[in-house]
Formats: structure tokens, sequence, C-alpha cells
């Protein structure tokens, strides 16, 4: 006599990490996911902490299984395609195909199994009799992420609304801070800035702006532009609005511009692995090791497609953070990335048509009284990304480079969240502070020159020298600056110039 069968035993239901947790523990993969973790807890009811940390009661605990924790981690911590990707190889057909039997028109099921067909490959053979019929849902919530153009499935009935496409996809969650920063209105603002300034004023601050962007566009990477690379600089900002697409030519092309060196001056794309190096010894010195050059080229030509591609409702500087960050993690030169991803800033700001023809936003000025924020921002990716690499140092400057299987797919989806509302950042600055102060600095200089020039008599090169140095000094010149200046300028002349200069920053004080 046959013993009755007994009934399949439930997989267990997880009492530890969660959702992307579990699955990043599973498959032992760096932190790329830096939003925090989903945990088990005796709480009630879920909870959300700061630091995106997540307790879960355990009658909403998943079970430790690949499909349970997937459907879990969307619906309680948005899309993450890196994970996602890595997980969706575990989930078998049969199971996914078993889920929708159950519920056809659940919205987090049919982003699963949209994204199972793009990972595997293939198509899912559904049951005939199963119907999806529910209206069509965004893959990426609107309200949580910086989407872009949809692409529609009738099958699944799902709108992909990424950044890029699943070749290339950069990731923006729509943080409190980025919503504040976007509700600026910074390149109006900007717009306003212009109209409001009158012309000769405009084109002084804008002159300094050019100059200023490119020298702190240098000052990052610890480098002085040589006079003609500074002119060449300039130059190339002044034609940032021109409507040029990007390509692999044009991006050689402003390469060499930028570069110093004719010997790291590129025809191509990288053809060999970089690396972004400290002062540490070997591979302890390496930071980052970007895409290898087959993976890089064909990233740098998902960004240009994402660069070239109309707004359409998209935030011009949104776009234009991804550009330059995505750029600068891809690096597709040996040298001269840093610049470059800085440039792109400005490049697609003038391509957006949302700014005045010639304007500038002297951002990296910003950026280099911020470098702390600016290498926190850059570390947010580059950092756990560094451990997709086994560096091995064989001497000299000969180094091996081991990837982890599949370390493609997270320079696939890098998450530039914190690259974002750093560059809105620093937009804030250049505009409100930098350009600003600037324009308020010429306006009192002007005021200072003008009343010292209708009653003394001295050179216009001296009287602008002095001027500046008394402001640089908070309205003092000092004894050696007069005694330099005694043979041609009267004392009384010098002492008019402090308090001409103390009164204008008395008045500014107390508007301040």
């Amino acid at each position: 006599m046959l013993a009755p069968s007994l009934p399949a035993a439930s997989p267990p239901v997880s009492t530890g990490p969660v959702g992307y947790a579990w699955i990043r523990e599973q498959l032992n993969l760096p932190p790329l996911l830096l939003t925090g973790e989903a945990r088990v807890a005796q709480v009630a009811s879920l909870q959300r902490l700061p630091e995106g940390v997540i307790l879960v009661p355990p009658r909403m605990a998943p079970a430790a299984r690949w499909l349970d924790q997937l459907l879990f981690a969307l619906k309680h911590e948005g899309v993450d395609l890196y994970h996602l990707s890595h997980a969706l190889r575990q989930v078998e057909a049969a199971d996914l195909i078993a889920q929708l039997v159950q519920t056809p028109n659940g919205v987090f099921v049919r982003k699963v199994g949209w994204l199972w067909e793009q990972v595997h490959q293939r198509t899912l053979a559904l049951p005939p009799d199963l119907k999806v019929g529910a209206a069509y849902a965004p893959f990426f919530e609107p309200d949580c992420y910086v989407c872009g153009p949809a692409q529609r499935s009738p099958k699944w009935r799902i709108d992909f609304n990424g950044l890029g496409d699943l070749r290339y996809c950069p990731v923006v969650r729509l943080t409190p801070a980025i919503q504040a920063l976007q509700a600026l209105d910074l390149l109006g603002q900007a717009c306003q800035f212009v109209a409001q300034t009158p012309h000769e004023m405009l084109d002084r601050a804008l002159g300094w702006a050019y100059l200023s962007e490119t020298e702190g566009s240098y000052a990052i990477e610890g480098e002085v532009p040589t006079p003609t690379k500074a002119s060449a600089f300039v130059k190339l900002l002044r034609h940032a609005h021109d409507l040029q697409p990007l390509s692999e030519e044009r991006l050689v092309t402003l390469q060499n511009l930028i570069l110093t060196n004719p010997l790291d001056m590129a025809v191509q794309f990288r053809t060999e692995q970089n690396r972004l190096q400290s002062a540490g010894r070997g591979a302890v010195g390496v930071t980052y090791v970007p895409p290898a050059p087959e993976l890089a080229y064909t990233l740098m030509a998902q960004l240009i497609a994402l660069a070239n591609r109309p707004l359409a409702g998209e935030d011009a500087l949104i776009r234009a953070a991804v550009v330059s960050f995505g750029f600068v993690y891809i690096h597709p030169f040996m040298d001269g990335n840093g610049r470059l991803s800085r440039f792109l800033l400005h490049h697609c700001l003038g391509q957006s048509g949302q700014l005045p023809p010639g304007f500038v936003l002297p951002l990296s000025v910003a950026m280099k009284r911020h470098e702390a924020d600016y290498l926190a921002a850059l570390t947010s990716f580059s950092r756990p990304a560094r451990e997709l690499c086994q560096v091995t140092w064989l001497g000299d400057d000969r180094y091996t480079y081991d990837w982890a299987a599949d370390a493609d797919v997270a320079f696939r989806y890098p998450d530039l969240t914190a690259c974002v509302e750093f560059t809105l950042r620093m937009a804030q600055a250049a505009l409100q502070q930098d350009l600003q102060h600037e324009t308020q600095f010429l306006a009192d200089f002007d005021r200072v020159f003008h009343a010292i020039n209708a009653h003394y008599d001295l050179r216009s090169s001296d009287l602008s020298t002095l001027i500046l140095c008394a402001f640089e000094q908070g309205g003092v010149l000092s004894k050696t600056r007069r005694k330099r200046y005694a043979d041609r300028v009267p004392v009384a002349t010098l002492d008019a110039i402090e308090a001409e200069v103390q009164r204008c920053l008395a008045d500014r004080s107390s508007e301040d």
C-alpha cells in the first residue's frame, strides 16, 4: 500500500534581510544599492526609518525564494535594475507563470514579467487562456523617479520610461532635495538675471564667468592652464550653445582641445583599460576601474544617444548632470575625462535652448569651492563599483584586471541620484552666489572708481589695481601697497580709496 502523498512544503518566510538586501546577500553583490535596506523586525506595521531603512513585520515578510523577494522589493523599495537583473537570472519561467496565473493583472508581477524577458532574451510562453487586461502602468513611478520617454509593451501593458533603454539606463530618484531644487526653476532664474542686468554689466560678468569656469575646471584637476589652453577652453565654452550633436569624433576633438600634453591626445575612444590612482602604491592605490574598453565603447554609444535626444519635457539640468557624470564613470579616454565631463554640463544646457545665447553658469567655480561634496558625489557610485574588479599589481605600470561575473550590469544601471542633487546645488550656488556676487562687485567697483576719479587725478590702471586690493583686504591698503605707489599716488588719494571702499562694504553689509 502506497503512503499518502504529502502537500508540498511552503518555502520558509524570511527572518532577516528581505528584498534587495536579501538578493545582495544571496548573490554576494557589492552594495551598489545605497539607499538602505529592508529587514524583518518585531513591528506591527511596515515602518520607513531615516537612511532608507525599512522595518517589515513578520506577517508581511516575503518567502525566502527569488520571485517573492523580487516582488517585495519592487513594491516597497522601488526599482533597482542592478539587483533586479541579477536576481531575475535565478527566477524559473514556471514560477513566474504560476504567479501570473494567480494575479494576471498585478502591476509588479507584470513588471517582473516584462523585465524577465529582457534579461533572458526570450519570450515567456503564457497559457493561451491567460489574459492581461489591466491599464498600462509606468515601470518607473513618475512621482519617485526622473523618467524618460515611454516605450510601450502591449503584452505586459507596461510603459518602460527609464532615462535610457536596458543597454544603458541611469537611475535618478526624486528625493525631497532634488524636488526642492527643481521647484526653484534655476534656468528660469538665470533668464531673469540676464533680463534684469544691464547689458554692459552682463558682458563683464559673463567675461569673468567664462575665464573663471575655465580656471576652475583645470583647478579641480590640480592644473593651471597655459594662456593658449585657457583661451581655447573659453572659446569652446562660447560654442556650447551651437547646435552640434555629440559623436565620437566630436568628443575626440573636444578632448584634444582641453589637453596640454600632445601625447595624451586621443584619436578615438580608448582601446585599453584605464584606472584612477591615488597616492597609494600598487593595487591599493587604485580607487576606481572604469568599464573595460569594449563595454565602454558600447555604453558611450548609448550615452551619446541619450545626450542627443530631444528633451521632451525633461529637466535640462538633470539631463546635463546625467550626461556629465555618466561620461566620467565610463571614462572613454585615457586622460581629460574630468574636464570634458564638466564641459558636457555646458554643452547639454546650451543644446537645451533654455538659457540665453552665450550665457554660462560658472559651475566649476562652485564645484571647486565644494570639492568635498564633489568627491562625495563621484564616489557614490565609483567606491562600491571598485569592488567589481580585482586588481593585481605586477610591478612598474603593469596591472591585471579580473572582473566579477556580470559586472557590466553595474555600469549599465548606475544610480546617479547623488550626482544630480550635487549638480543642482552647484547650479544654485553658481547663479545665486558666484554670478550675483560678481555682478554686485562690479557695481561696487564702478561706484568707487567713479567717486575717486571725479576728485583725484591718477592713472586708470593704478586706480583699478588699488580699488581691487582694497576690496580684497576688507577696505584697507597695506603698508607695502602704499609704499609701492607712494611715488605717484598722494597719501590723501590712498586714504580716499580706503574710505570709499569701506563705505561701499558697509552699505553692502547693511543690505545683507
